[in-house]
């Protein structure tokens, strides 16, 4: 019998490649047109790195094992571990804000389902070193502009925000202390996957008026305007208010407004973040959550690194394909063969004419494919039908001077005398993003 494949890993065969690759090359365009920089780590590191963040709870979760070296060591279940660790060994040199991305494959055991493997790779985009809501605006920006990127709009994706300091100075201004806060988050994460009596139980056990649990359960309708309206004013939660409306207005005028929704039922986890945070969503809600992420001011400090203010977001491979998929916008990759050559294999010069046009054609930037053994020039045609060619040049050396018969699909066809011609001909002819880039 075979082997088969681990569950909740993935093959890539060239048509699941392509459509990685899609992906892959979106997410650089857009981060770059941020000016953030490309960085990568081990997808090994100690144990302890991330148990230091999440405690030993998260070892269930990991594909951990003690190395030859007698080291615990654990395979990647996130970049930010890593990040931390990079940016604070060389904290002091980093030009700040530090704007840096990565797109690590991640590993995490845990049970499989829709969206979720053991196995995935992610987009992280983060910022260090700026504690202004400017750079939660921008942060948030090059989210959305992924999405449009990809086909879709504000009418399929929302990113749902909310502000921990704004929650925690509403959950103040309530007569919450602040041991009770992280009983109330639990809460308000599972607010609209849990019924409601399960909610009012859970916030009741925590100690809680019911006046106060029904005020937090109405969280999940207010919006920032009524919240203003209703709590602008309240000292717990004035400044943060003020706050919040001066990262609505720079979204705005960076062109996102359309996309977002106020949602104070966005938390985050329990501990990690500390500011803005926010997750895309489609709004159909078939799927899981696109991105999360926001500000975690803190963390740096709690890995060992230095004290500097931070934030970025995450965006999985997964459950953005399932939804491109599902929106026919993952686009279909163009034929991995540009143009194939053919010529008569009882030519003098076969194959030696051939070869050299594909060599001339390969260095100006075309993918070019020819038959590997000897065939009829109609085989060698009906090969490069087969594998969907753009493009097929018959050489033709006959006569005196070499000839070369050039054929694009509904474009006549093109006798050319000389390579630079032929040459021409395919650049003109055929669609620029068909070249190899590197």
């Amino acid at each position: 019998m075979p082997p088969k494949l681990l569950p909740g890993f993935r093959d890539f065969y060239p048509e699941q490649f392509a459509e990685r690759a899609h992906i892959f090359e979106t997410w650089r365009r857009i981060v770059r047109r941020y000016a953030f920089q490309e960085y990568d780590g081990p997808p090994l590191e100690p144990l302890d790195l991330y148990t230091q963040k999440s405690g030993d709870e998260i070892v269930g979760q990991l594909f951990e094992f003690v190395d030859k070296g007698g080291r615990a060591v654990a395979m990647r279940p996130e970049m930010t571990p890593t990040f931390a660790r990079m940016v604070g060994a060389r904290a002091q040199a980093l030009r700040k804000p530090v704007r840096w991305f990565s797109m690590p494959q991640l590993f995490r055991y845990e049970r499989t389902q829709k969206g979720r493997l053991r196995e995935h790779f992610q987009l992280n985009v983060d910022i260090v070193g700026e504690a202004d809501v400017l750079a939660d605006a921008e942060l948030l920006s090059v989210a959305v502009e992924i999405m449009a990127a990809f086909g879709l709009t504000a009418s399929d994706v929302r990113a749902r925000v909310s502000d921990r300091r704004l929650l925690n100075g509403l959950l103040a201004h309530l007569a919450i202390d602040e041991p009770t806060w992280p009983a109330v988050y639990a809460v308000l994460d599972k607010l609209e996957r849990q019924p409601q009596q399960i909610s009012t139980e859970k916030l009741a056990a925590a100690g809680l008026p019911s006046a106060t649990v029904e005020a937090i359960l109405g969280f999940a309708t207010l919006d920032f305007v009524t919240l203003q309206s209703r709590y602008g004013q309240a000292p717990d939660v004035a400044p943060h208010v003020e706050r919040f409306a001066q990262y609505v207005a720079h979204c705005e005028a960076l062109g996102i407004g359309a996309w977002l929704r106020f949602d104070l039922t966005i938390v985050r986890g329990l501990a990690y973040y500390t500011g803005i945070v926010f997750e895309l969503f489609d709004n159909v809600g078939e799927f899981r959550a696109i991105c999360g992420g926001g500000r975690y001011d803190t963390l740096l400090t709690t890995l060992g690194g230095t004290d500097l203010p931070a934030l970025g977001f995450g965006m999985g491979d997964v459950v953005l394909g399932e939804l491109l998929k599902a929106r026919g916008l993952m686009t279909a990759p163009a034929p991995a063969v540009a143009l194939w050559i053919a010529q008569a294999p009882d030519s003098a010069s076969y194959p030696a004419a051939m070869l050299h046009t594909a060599a001339r054609l390969r260095a100006d930037g075309h993918a070019v494919e020819f038959a590997l053994r000897e065939q009829r020039v109609e085989k060698q045609l009906e090969a490069a039908r087969k594998a969907g060619t753009l493009a097929t040049v018959v050489v033709d050396t006959t006569g005196a001077v070499t000839s070369y018969r050039a054929r694009a699909a509904g474009a006549p066809e093109a006798i050319v005398q000389t390579l630079d011609a032929l040459s021409t001909w395919a650049s003109s002819t055929l669609n620029r993003t068909d070249t190899i880039h590197e």
